[in-house]
């Protein structure tokens, strides 16, 4: 063998080395991101103040949910919720992006909101984490299921409206099987399964683990498409650490 053909040789042999170490990365990040965990941003107050907008989590998806990442192909696995856990899921809203919520009712159970208050089959659900305001007397936030009359109010999704009777047994809202009732613990700034519905068991990405970074920055910056402001608080967190809430960091759920 030449010296000429020696050094191609040698160099193949590195291109291979090197092509199978980028396959082992693309193949592990696969099953990590796709069976085991995902990080995700909170862009809105629905939750305060159990999440706060800006604060990043670790997302489990173990025994929950296997997918390919960046496609829409996904298999629900065999773990399910247990009530008053966070979830993080895709709702049954057009166009929407994975929604986190609190998993208030599981399948058959029967709810009912009476005076801003959370009652799960006749009994009132001890809700430390749940912040109220000034409720109006008689909104979804007081008094949930609506008198039949009021589900056309236009507060609710139209298909909900048109389902929600269905479900109503003797003044109380029943789930059906294989479905969750969820709700912000921020409960007059959050659009959840009061407004929408239920989700369905196969809509659920995972559950909250840790907080493993948290950055005081407005809202719109970490909406969908936003890379610009994105980076821009990014390095103001580091040129500005004050911006972090670092008493946040490591926070579990």
């Amino acid at each position: 063998m030449t010296t000429e053909e020696k050094k191609n040789s040698t160099f193949s042999r590195r291109l291979l080395r090197e092509a199978l170490s980028w396959l082992w990365v693309i193949i592990a990040f696969i099953l990590i991101e796709g069976t085991l965990g995902q990080a995700r941003v909170i862009p809105s107050a629905s939750m305060e103040k159990t999440v706060l907008i800006g604060d990043h989590l670790l997302v489990s998806r173990f025994g929950y949910d296997a997918g390919v990442p960046f496609t829409s192909w996904h298999v629900p696995l065999w773990r399910k919720p247990k009530r008053q856990q966070i979830i993080v899921f895709q709702a049954p809203v057009p166009g929407s992006q994975d929604y986190i919520k609190r998993v208030i009712g599981l399948p058959g159970d029967r709810i009912a909101i009476r005076g801003g208050f959370v009652y799960v089959n006749g009994q009132k659900l001890n809700e430390p984490y749940a912040v109220r305001n000034s409720a109006i007397p008689g909104s979804i936030a007081d008094y949930f299921p609506p008198a039949r009359g009021n589900y056309l109010q236009g507060a609710l999704l139209p298909e909900w409206a048109a389902q929600i009777g269905n479900y109503v047994r003797d003044g109380e809202l029943v789930v059906p099987p294989d479905s969750y009732f969820v709700m912000g613990d921020n409960r007059d700034n959050s659009y959840d399964s009061r407004y929408w519905g239920f989700v369905p068991r196969a809509n659920i990405i995972g559950t909250p683990l840790v907080i493993y970074m948290s950055i005081d920055a407005p809202e719109e910056v970490w909406e969908p498409g936003h890379l610009g402001e994105r980076f821009a608080a990014y390095l103001n967190a580091i040129t500005h650490p004050r911006e972090v809430r670092w008493h946040r960091l490591l926070e579990t759920f």
